[in-house]
């Protein structure tokens, strides 16, 4: 039996420990919005640094891809328009990017647990902080694809502070550290474009792009000295892997995309639970691939039907983060435990219309409707999702179950937008954003195929 004093130094180490955490946080949170606000800036000047490339380049990299483009046009019958060629471009980069992330995320991950965070963390900030600097010095659409791959490579900080939050010891601190993420997403993502825009103003015609070059380059040199100066290591020696093969298996299973759609890393789950486990993980997939698709082509239909300048993709950035915050900070708040499958289908409903909207508006004010009704479901759809998928499996399988879930969205978001720049490319705006609308309809009813988890219809209903 404890005695008072014994239980005064428990409660003291306690209040001790919640402290450090809490810290902890907020140097997560600080650098996290500063790689974020690096990582957004490109956001809203890729249809113009494609024009630029499609301009100064065409004896190199862009030249020799569109004279294959042009030829394969011809081959198939599809009409050859050179500002729709950016489109097939940017997709391509975009889906090469997060295909990099998705492979390299799980390795840095596993050499994280051998080594420490830490080390890893500063590994990938210093990759990060070369691919702006390669792109403030890219003249050549070469030397832009080098950079894109860099950055790719290196972006696994995300995954690595994931696993920063699980290393902390109680449920609460890691909540704290999940939603910690989420805000900083969210705030990266409102303010990153605009800045880029802003500084792009600030630069020659000629090199636009360097500035918000230089801008991501130093937020992430910063970033570095920060790292190095404020984050602790939160994997102790005593807890980290013995060896590396262990870490590099569990990551080969990562991105095996049979192992994650049949989830066999998650074990003792009875035979219903896990079929509507996969049934989650394949609606999220489908979900992501078509959503992630049509949200890449956003900037380049702007750009093409609208002639948006860098400062008015800012501003359309800003307006959807706006309402994907207030959303989230309100709404989404609100949701009651078990509720996710209604409020997730729903979002996905929305979706439709607002798809068709976007592809078919010819004024800014109905593009704007439409945006808006996207905005607002964006916010709902995958935490839902998320929240639904962490229900299932033991607390000994839950980073299991959702380190699958995250690599199943990576894989989509590695695929979605050079499918989606295709049809583009091929058939225009109007029936990539009406195929891609209606397609929505199939994860919806996915989705209202999947068993909700016993955890969660028990918590309905207590609600009710």
């Amino acid at each position: 039996m404890e005695t008072r004093q014994e239980k005064s130094k428990t409660t003291s180490q306690d209040m001790e420990g919640d402290k450090k955490e809490s810290r902890l946080l907020l140097v997560l949170f600080v650098m996290l919005l500063m790689d974020l606000l690096a990582f957004t800036v490109i956001l809203p000047l890729m249809p113009s640094l494609l024009d630029y490339y499609g301009q100064v380049d065409q004896t190199g990299l862009y030249g020799m891809i569109q004279d294959n483009v042009n030829w394969f046009a011809r081959a198939v019958g599809v009409p050859q328009t050179r500002r729709f060629n950016a489109v097939l471009f940017g997709g391509i980069l975009g889906s090469l990017f997060s295909l990099l992330q998705f492979l390299s995320s799980p390795l840095i991950g596993a050499l994280s647990d051998v080594y420490g965070r830490k080390p890893l963390m500063l590994l990938s900030a210093v990759g990060i902080a070369c691919s702006y600097g390669v792109w403030a010095v890219s003249y050549t659409f070469g030397i832009f694809v080098l950079a894109r791959i860099l950055g790719g490579i290196s972006k696994g900080n995300i995954s690595l502070a994931t696993a920063v939050v699980a290393d902390l010891r109680s449920a609460k601190s890691k909540g704290h550290g999940m939603a910690v993420i989420g805000i900083a997403f969210s705030l990266g993502f409102l303010i990153g474009p605009s800045i880029g825009a802003w500084f792009s103003r600030m630069s020659n015609e000629g090199d636009f792009f360097s500035t918000p070059a230089l801008f991501a380059l130093t937020l992430s040199v910063v970033n570095i000295v920060f790292i190095t100066a404020f984050l602790p290591e939160t994997l102790p020696p005593e807890k980290r892997a013995k060896s590396i093969g262990i870490g590099l298996s569990e990551a080969s299973f990562l991105v095996n995309p049979s192992s994650l759609f049949s989830f066999s890393a998650v074990r003792n789950l009875e035979k219903k639970e896990l079929e509507s486990l996969q049934g989650l993980g394949a609606t999220y997939f489908l979900y992501l691939f078509l959503y992630s698709g049509l949200e890449f082509t956003l900037t380049f239909l702007t750009h093409n039907k609208f002639q948006y300048t860098s400062m008015q993709q800012g501003r359309m950035f800003l307006y959807m983060g706006l309402i994907m915050l207030v959303t989230q900070g309100g709404y989404s708040r609100r949701i009651t435990p078990g509720t996710e499958k209604k409020i997730a289908s729903r979002g996905m409903a929305i979706l439709i219309p607002s798809f068709l909207l976007i592809g078919a508006a010819e004024s800014t004010a109905l593009f704007y409707v439409g945006l808006g009704l996207f905005s607002f479901a964006s916010a709902t759809v995958v935490p839902c999702l998320t929240a639904m998928t962490s229900s299932y499996g033991g607390e000994d399988q839950k980073g299991t179950v959702m380190g699958i879930l995250r690599s199943l969205g990576a894989l989509a978001r590695a695929f979605g937008p050079v499918a989606a720049s295709t049809v583009y490319w091929g058939l225009g705006a109007l029936p990539c954003y009406t195929i891609g609308g209606l397609l929505i309809a199939i994860p919806t009813l996915m989705l209202a195929k999947v068993q909700v988890h016993p955890t969660a219809q028990g918590q309905d209903h207590k609600q009710d």
